[in-house]
């Protein structure tokens, strides 16, 4: 099992991968990546937490910006290259457009695809006219623009799943990117399932995986700047754009961040639909897992 080593060239309206060319990685860097609306600021803020051993101040957010965002202010970049604190850096990237070095620890978040479009629906629904400024008129933009979020929610998942993500990026090949390198010593798939369900249990599996030691005394503390009623009480010390991309903040930023809002609405056809297209793009195995099916820790399966 390798890392891709012909790199695509990944560009849309949000993303550049060639942000990441010549970026000088550090020995105990940390990348935490998902394809979006799957754990990734949580991941983030718990990273951000068991480094501070749970200083409610550190603004993980800010700390650990998305750096192939291709309008990420100039100051942040240079931020990062000045921090004395362990690194975490967040991307969006598929792993065959993100560069690999041993030396890195790299986390993926995923969700079932369905949860993942339902939650992405009111995170578009909820954008800014700041938000679509950025996005659609910064210089360099590849591909169409950002359209307006459509309301019917039925009708924008399967524009999603029948697009492949859209009008985002490819969700697919994206997940079947980081499964292929799943068992690599520095990979960890981390399932959306297993931090709501057991996030005491699946932080101290990410802090062991990446090797930081926590006092006990420590964890309470960790745990609760975690939980969602405290990020959502606390925005000020989660990250510093929600109120500007946002219409309501960090509380549409961070909306439900539960499963299965689409068992309602979705057709039995609906569902099969998504069903069979995931475990033809993905095969039974990654597809059982993304689904929440079967063991939550991806290095269970095994590698083909």
């Amino acid at each position: 099992m390798e890392w891709p080593k012909e790199l695509t060239v990944y560009k849309n309206h949000h993303m550049d991968s060639t942000t990441w060319d010549g970026f000088k990685f550090r020995d105990d860097d940390i990348i935490v990546g998902s394809w979006a609306k799957s754990g990734t600021t949580l991941t983030q803020q718990l990273i951000g937490q068991l480094i501070s051993h749970g200083d409610p101040n550190f603004v993980s957010n800010d700390e650990s910006p998305w750096w192939d965002l291709r309008f990420l202010p100039a100051e942040a970049r240079e931020a990062v290259e000045k921090q004395t604190h362990r690194r975490f850096l967040k991307t969006h990237l598929p792993a065959t457009a993100l560069p690999y070095d041993p030396r890195v620890k790299y986390i993926c978040c995923y969700r079932d695809g369905r949860d993942v479009a339902w939650s992405m629906h009111h995170h578009h629904a909820s954008v800014t006219d700041l938000w679509y400024q950025l996005v659609n008129d910064t210089p360099g933009r590849v591909g169409p623009a950002m359209p307006p979020c459509n309301p019917d929610q039925r009708q924008y998942f399967l524009d999603w799943l029948r697009g492949d993500g859209q009008p985002w990026w490819p969700f697919f090949s994206h997940v079947q990117s980081w499964w292929n390198v799943r068992h690599l010593p520095n990979v960890m798939l981390v399932h959306f399932n297993a931090l709501i369900t057991d996030l005491p249990s699946e932080a101290r599996r990410i802090a062991a995986f990446l090797g930081i030691s926590v006092p006990e005394d420590k964890w309470p503390v960790i745990l609760e700047h975690c939980s969602k009623d405290w990020m959502r009480a606390n925005p000020d010390k989660i990250g510093s754009m929600f109120g500007a991309f946002w219409q309501g903040g960090i509380k549409d930023f961070i909306f439900k961040g539960t499963n299965g809002r689409w068992a309602d609405t979705l057709t039995a056809e609906d569902c099969a639909e998504y069903e069979a297209k995931a475990k033809q793009e993905l095969g039974a195995d990654c597809a059982t897992w993304l689904g929440g099916k079967g063991p939550l820790d991806a290095k269970a399966y095994p590698a083909k």
